[in-house]
């Protein structure tokens, strides 16, 4: 299902509109009876009107607005935040109304609250969450991570550790909690700042005093505990979907107008808000059999969302099936992050090509450096059917090597402006579930013409370098290229090699090899490329390269119900760190080639470095707990985390928890134009450590990569520049940002709906967990076995008592246990970061949903944490 208007939403768990208010507050759609005497025919409004363009654009300019992505807290969805442009701690937007209907990734401009209202932070406040409380993922150029799956070698994007929200649906019918009152408050807080135009009314004055009244006490607080604090004014861009999966509900009062003509749509996401939608939408026995649909998951967009009303008005699109099975919940997120998932158009399949088998034209052969006697190879995941890249590992007589990376030639296959072009520019990515892939392009060209599939002459990109054993660079190459590749090694295969490097591995334990090649050929081809890896790799991080790993999830999946069997911490071994660096070494190599061409015109990658508060926040953290962490800089931090935990059985998991926290201050990586930022210390790559990078490698699942083909055989000479302005090109850029972050939360997502059904088909699961945060009523955890992390409610414990305090920096929560025999004493539990403890994820009665218990103290451990991994496609950086 697409939608021409489909943008991405960066974000996904719960965000909400309000209750309906007193004295007509919120009333929506045709309310008549809202209208009293002294107001009819006009409703108070909610949200302020928008800024005009003209003022936004003047603000923007003078710096009194600011421009920025939204996001919202998923686990407080009154929170929302944009990041500072100088790089400090990110700006606040409390509740609904500040947010002025913009939603969870949408560009907004924001005015400033004057400084009485900013945000206190209470220093000994244990309820707060990590700043901006991060859903998405760090940078996948940090992380070396990814999960396998049904079809690995595509999951790559993947999101580090799956985070779950979890929210109170108990207290009112739609699962909205207590928003009416929240709504209220968010109204009397802004109308604080009505006074400027003339407006207050006796209440919102007296709000004013009340502020004005602590306003001294504010200023008298440290600088550094005040947060700014602002309200939306414009949406630049509307980039979430305005798409949601929910349920269908009656509204409340049968007695109302809205009832004979709105049923109440309730987003499964509590960040989006509650939708009317017309009941002519809804199936025809609604209004008279409503528990039917109880369980039924929807689909509604949201078509408008008027000043006057804290609920949207929205269209229902369909019904997507029960909630709680695989299917129905997958194109649910489908839909939500805007993914078109519909098959290929005609006119789209009219641009492939049509005379099956096809062949290399002759003429093109003549073309291009012909490798196909040399020994060429590919190594991915056993079950990836889309190669990207192959490898070559020639020995010189002098004892240096040729290396070669050769990359699957898409562009020759998408004409540009044609429209199998404009469709996958509009994907933009390969998107990746846990049970399959929504392909970039038609499965003709990804599984078969430019997948570099063995015993067959395949159309290359390569980039060819002479190198030493210790992997200096002594030339390098770049052209078209056609190869025959002789094996599709699995990384299973070359890690068996790159174990055995003195006997051979058995035929039987290798893929078919083509007969013009030797598995003896393969194997020394293999060990030499590990060599040089080897050295590759060290001199990286050496050289100040970042690194964060974390743990990823992978599923094994019954064959016939699609169900998850099992699921395991996919580990990251030789092999893939084998092609991860050759991948990296290519990438940076084009873009140094295409930068120096076109050094307006480059499609280049860069990663900025983490946010200063966050960062300064975090070592101050570190310093308190004792641990001698480094983070003046990329190098410093990787040095930091790979010599501080010992070898004990758990130091991974320390070294884990901490990674964890060192990602939430990371940025994302992106996507630009050279020529759209002045200053060329704004390209750095901070995790790579490297002045330029780009995407080359990876032309089947991702659009950037398809450009930058484009830019490096202009630049080689073999077609005109793509006559495409900076501007334009930094158009691409972003929307190739935009569905990348996409992609990436979708993934995240899937695997969070495997791992919830996993939780209800097999649980209560148990395992042990390390502690990586402390609030005042509960601590997150990252449960070793399963490499999640999960929130531990205080009140769904059998407590008989809990104490939050700080020593310094450093949180603790006592907890009191109720004992099982009375004549006990009770057993005091002391919950600090690093602390272990053994949970139970238990399905809770709502679909999909799990929590996490603790176990009482004296039970038997239970496993110790697995080893991360990673593939090639994230290259460290991906």
């Amino acid at each position: 299902m697409s939608h021409p208007d489909y943008r991405p939403n960066l974000a996904t768990p719960r965000g909400v509109s309000s209750v309906v208010g007193p004295h007509g507050v919120g009333v929506s759609p045709g309310d008549k009876k809202s209208k009293n005497k002294s107001t009819r025919g006009k409703k108070k409004s909610i949200f302020e009107t928008y800024m005009s363009k003209e003022d936004v654009s003047e603000g923007l300019k003078r710096g009194t607005l600011i421009q920025g992505v939204l996001r919202i807290n998923p686990k407080k969805f009154h929170e929302a935040f944009i990041p500072s442009p100088d790089g400090d701690r990110d700006i606040f937007i409390d509740g609904v109304v500040a947010r002025n209907r913009a939603l969870n990734g949408d560009l907004v401009v924001v005015k400033l609250l004057p400084e009485e209202q900013w945000k206190v932070i209470k220093p000994e406040s244990g309820d707060k969450e990590p700043e901006g409380a991060y859903e998405s993922e760090p940078p996948g150029e940090l992380c070396g991570s990814r999960v396998l799956q049904p079809s690995p070698k595509d999951c790559h994007d993947s999101p580090d550790v799956i985070i779950e929200a979890q929210f109170d649906d108990s207290d009112s019918e739609d699962g909205h909690g207590s928003t009416q009152s929240a709504l209220l408050d968010d109204v009397k807080r802004l109308s604080v700042c009505v006074h400027e135009k003339g407006k207050e009314k006796a209440s919102a004055s007296a709000t004013k005093d009340k502020s004005t009244s602590v306003a001294a006490d504010i200023r008298a607080l440290p600088e550094k505990s005040l947060q700014r604090s602002a309200k939306v004014v414009y949406i630049v861009e509307k980039k979430h979907s305005r798409a949601a999966t929910g349920f269908l509900k009656l509204l409340a009062d049968k007695n109302s107008e809205l009832f004979r003509k709105y049923a109440l749509f309730s987003p499964s996401d509590h960040r989006v808000p509650r939708i009317y939608v017309p009941l002519k939408d809804c199936p025809q026995d609604f209004v008279t059999r409503p528990k039917d649909y109880a369980n039924t998951l929807f689909i509604c967009r949201i078509v408008d969302w008027k000043e006057d009303s804290s609920f949207a008005l929205g269209q229902l699109a369909k019904s997507l099936g029960q909630a709680g099975e695989i299917e129905p919940e997958t194109e649910g997120i489908l839909t939500e992050y805007g993914v078109d998932f519909t098959d290929f158009s005609s006119e789209v399949l009219e641009c492939l090509p049509q005379g099956l088998p096809w062949t290399i034209p002759p003429e093109e052969i003549r073309q291009r450096r012909d490798l196909r006697k040399d020994c060429v190879f590919t190594i991915d995941p056993s079950t990836a059917r889309d190669l990207d890249d192959a490898l070559s590992c020639k020995p010189l007589a002098d004892g240096t090597y040729e290396v070669g990376v050769h990359i699957a030639d898409v562009s020759y296959f998408v004409p540009e402006g044609s429209e199998l072009d404009k469709v996958a520019a509009e994907r933009a990515t390969s998107v990746y579930l846990v049970q399959k892939v929504v392909p970039m392009l038609p499965r003709l060209l990804c599984e078969e013409l430019c997948s570099l599939n063995p015993m067959t002459d395949k159309l290359t990109f390569s980039v060819i370098w002479v190198l030493t054993p210790e992997g200096k660079i002594l030339s390098e190459w770049f052209g078209r290229t056609i190869i025959h590749s002789c094996a599709k090694l699995s990384y299973d295969h070359a890690q068996r090699m790159i174990e055995s490097p003195s006997r051979a591995v058995p035929e039987t334990e290798l893929p078919p090899i083509s007969p013009e090649h030797t598995g003896e050929e393969v194997h020394q081809a293999v060990l030499n490329l590990h060599r040089i890896a080897k050295e590759l790799r060290k001199q990286r991080f050496s050289d100040g390269a970042l690194r964060l790993d974390q743990l990823k999830l992978a599923f094994t999946l019954d064959y016939e119900t699609g169900l998850p069997q099992g699921c395991h911490i996919y580990e990251y071994r030789d092999s893939n760190k084998l092609v991860e660096e050759f991948m990296l070494l290519a990438n940076m190599a084009v873009a140094h080639k295409i930068h120096r061409a076109f050094p307006e015109r480059a499609l280049l990658r860069r990663h900025p470095p983490p946010q200063t508060k966050m960062l300064s926040d975090l070592e101050e953290f570190c310093d308190q707990m004792g641990l001698p962490m480094d983070f003046s800089s990329a190098g410093a931090i990787d040095k930091s985390l790979t010599k501080l935990f010992g070898d004990d059985k758990y130091s991974l998991a320390r070294k884990e928890v901490l990674t964890n926290m060192c990602s939430r201050p990371m940025q994302m990586a992106l996507y630009f134009c050279s020529g759209v930022l002045e200053d060329q210390e704004q390209f750095r790559h901070y995790a790579l450590n490297v002045p330029l990078y780009t995407h080359f490698t990876s032309p089947i699942r991702r659009f950037a990569d398809i450009i930058v083909h484009r830019l490096l055989a202009a630049a080689l000479g073999y077609r005109e520049l793509p006559d495409v302005e900076p501007s334009v090109l930094q158009k691409r850029a972003d929307h190739c940002n935009d569905r990348r972050m996409a992609s990436s939360r979708v993934q995240e997502l899937s695997i969070g709906l495997f791992f919830a059904i996993m939780v209800k088909e097999s649980g209560p699961l148990e395992s042990e967990a390390m502690v990586l945060g402390v609030l005042s009523q509960a601590f997150d955890v990252l449960v070793l076995r399963y490499g999640v992390q999960k929130r531990v409610y205080c009140n769904a414990l059998p407590l008989r008592s809990h104490h939050f305090h700080k020593v310094g920096k450093k949180p603790e929560l006592t907890l009191v246990w109720e004992p099982e025999d009375m004549e006990r004493e009770p057993v005091q539990q002391v919950i600090t970061i690093f602390s272990l403890v053994e949970v139970v994820l238990q399905a809770e009665a709502a679909a999909l949903k799990y929590s996490a218990i603790l176990k009482q103290p004296g039970t038997e451990g239970l496993l110790g944490p697995q080893d991360e991994e990673s593939d090639k496609d994230n290259e460290q950086e991906d």
